[in-house]
């Protein structure tokens, strides 16, 4: 089989060198270049990939795609759309050879999007950016994804568990385009429920709340946003909004909506815990964060949080047994959080206070006594 990796870059020299270690395995590496003032053309091209140059104004990312598209080879079997602050692990092409066959147009693929400040997986989901070369395009200027324009309906879409796509990104370059392609992306398309959701969402990066709350609440009432992940996420952009608008309660209540709305997910339930937590409501805490706790399949989807997988429901699970006078419990689970996130300082802190707090409470009366306990005044 052939395969054609295809990519748009700008200013993006400080990539090249690894991304193209990692697409040595496929049989070319084309590259669309819109403007870089930097040396990523001659870097890309010493390094074997073929470059073009164009720019494009006004800018829209799947415009800029699909002129990339039109420059890969017209015979190739598969084709590999990546971005340069991306790479695969070895062996991703044996892992395609083994999962292809003969109709077969799209690959999905785990995508590690981010990564916590001690180097384990952050955000992590499924991705779907392998397809075949005839039969696709990108749509919407931003958030752009691909669309079925061939005849009939598409081929087997297979999943290759083998590969893995790490994301990398420069943490200074600007997304300051997002917004205005994203309000360009739903006027064009006005409904289109993915890219309202996604306009409500950025407004919630911006701290515009009351733009995020008019946007979700339109998004929900759309007859096409049916995807139970993506409206429990606008749920819990607005109750985020709620609460940093100082209104806890309708936070409470569109957390709420959100946890019945998709039960399957851990993170509105988290998310639920920690604005119970704020309000220092310990028995909601337990509720919410167990509640959480007892799901254990994680989804493939990019609605998947790392904080939710990780240490914060055990850790919030600890605080409120703490705070309701049940020590052994909260030991039980600060130790699991610490055993999630091993350097954390806090949790190593709150591990050793509730040790020191049991080994007390188990010395006869008399030592209990006449012993000072973490955090009590010297007489």
């Amino acid at each position: 089989m052939k395969i054609v990796v295809y990519a748009i870059c700008k200013n993006e020299s400080g990539f090249v060198d690894r991304w193209m270690d990692s697409m040595q395995e496929a049989d070319r590496v084309i590259v669309l270049d819109t403007g870089s003032t930097d040396d990523t053309v001659q870097k890309l091209r010493s390094r074997g990939a073929r470059v073009y140059e164009e720019q494009f104004s006004p800018w829209r990312f799947d415009t800029a795609r699909n002129r990339s598209l039109e420059l890969v080879d017209d015979d190739a079997d598969l084709c590999v759309c990546t971005d340069l602050d991306e790479y695969f692990l070895p062996g991703w092409r044996a892992e395609l050879e083994r999962v292809w066959s003969p109709g077969v147009t799209q690959v999905r693929y785990p995508y590690v999007w981010s990564f916590r400040a001690d180097g384990s997986d952050g955000v992590t989901f499924w991705y779907e950016k392998i397809h075949a070369r005839h039969g696709y395009k990108w749509t919407h200027p931003v958030h752009e994804v691909l669309s079925w324009i061939g005849e009939g309906t598409p081929g087997k879409t297979v999943d290759a568990p083998g590969m893995r796509l790490e994301h990398h990104p420069d943490p200074a370059k600007s997304r300051g385009q997002y917004l205005p392609l994203l309000e360009l992306s739903v006027r064009e398309d006005p409904d289109d429920d993915r890219n309202t959701h996604y306009l409500g969402r950025e407004y919630f990066y911006y701290r515009r709340w009351d733009d995020c709350i008019r946007t979700l609440k339109k998004h929900l009432a759309m007859p096409n946003a049916l995807w139970a992940d993506e409206r429990a996420a606008s749920m819990r952009y607005i109750a985020s909004s709620y609460s940093h608008k100082g209104q806890p309660d309708e936070a409470v209540r569109w957390y709420l909506r959100a946890a019945a709305e998709a039960p399957h997910l851990r993170e509105p339930l988290t998310d639920l815990a920690l604005e119970l937590y704020y309000q220092k409501d310990w028995h909601g805490v337990l509720f919410a964060a167990g509640r959480a706790l007892r799901i254990t399949k994680r989804p493939r989807t990019y609605i998947c949080e790392a904080d939710a997988w990780g240490s914060l429901p055990w850790d919030l699970m600890a605080v409120a047994y703490y705070n309701i006078g049940r020590n052994t419990l909260a030991l039980e689970y600060a130790l699991q959080a610490l055993e999630l996130d091993p350097g954390n300082e806090r949790l190593q802190n709150n591990v050793r206070l509730l040790r020191e707090l049991e080994d007390a409470a188990a010395l006869p009366p008399v030592f209990r006594d006449s012993n000072q306990l973490p955090g009590e005044n010297a007489e």
